[in-house]
């Protein structure tokens, strides 16, 4: 396995961000994968979500948003945070024109991405998953942040939590039966950060849910 520090220009006002890939020796494919609102790339998820993901043969183009490169708490507005998704894109594209490229995100970062996806859409781009939709803020289910998903044109993988406060169950499972490219995965016991009881590892169940997942999609 390999690790490269790389940085990403966004554009001339938000400048750069740092970035990091995790190439394993034989890839299958890579994904970008983009942090939550209240954390970085470097956050302990993010490093073991893409370590399990290396020893499955898939790497991973994980980088910082803008606001927390520049140390912020407020997350980027949606335009920002979508260049950054941009540019993580190009980026994977240009490194590893060969793989097969997937984007990823956790929370936050996977919404972005959705965004991003809904409004551009990119022949590169194989498919798209989501650690964690945050489908609604916490005590007030709703299902308005999903509107979007209709335009997304790749497959999409939903891994949720069924203990997730930021997506209802119910309400994340009908949202996944209106889209036809749509995969649900229930992590029975995980809230919305995959912790699912003290002695419960999520993150091989996460990395096996994405390789069977990312294998059907390359065949």
């Amino acid at each position: 396995m390999e690790i490269k520090n790389l940085s990403l220009t966004i554009s001339a006002a938000p400048g750069a961000v740092s970035a990091i890939c995790t190439l394993p020796d034989k890839p299958i494919c890579i994904l970008t994968l983009a942090h939550g609102a209240g954390a970085n790339m470097h956050h302990a998820f993010m490093e073991a979500l893409a370590t399990a993901l290396a020893g499955a043969g898939i790497a991973t183009l994980r980088f910082n948003f803008p606001f927390t490169e520049q140390q912020k708490k407020r997350p980027d507005s949606p335009a920002v945070a979508q260049q950054a998704i941009a540019a993580a894109i190009d980026k994977a594209r240009e490194l590893y024109p060969s793989l097969p490229l997937f984007v990823a995100g956790k929370s936050f970062g996977g919404r972005m991405s959705s965004q991003y996806l809904s409004v551009n859409h990119r022949k590169d781009v194989t498919g798209l998953i989501f650690y964690g939709f945050p489908l609604h803020a916490a005590g007030k289910p709703s299902t308005d942040r999903a509107a979007h998903l209709q335009d997304v044109k790749v497959p999409m993988l939903f891994l949720q939590g069924s203990k997730d406060t930021l997506a209802t169950w119910d309400l994340i499972e009908s949202v996944c039966q209106s889209l036809k490219k749509a995969t649900l995965v229930k992590l029975e016991g995980a809230d919305h950060s995959f912790k699912a009881g003290r002695h419960k590892d999520m993150i091989p169940v996460l990395m096996e849910a994405t390789k069977d997942w990312v294998k059907k999609k390359i065949k």
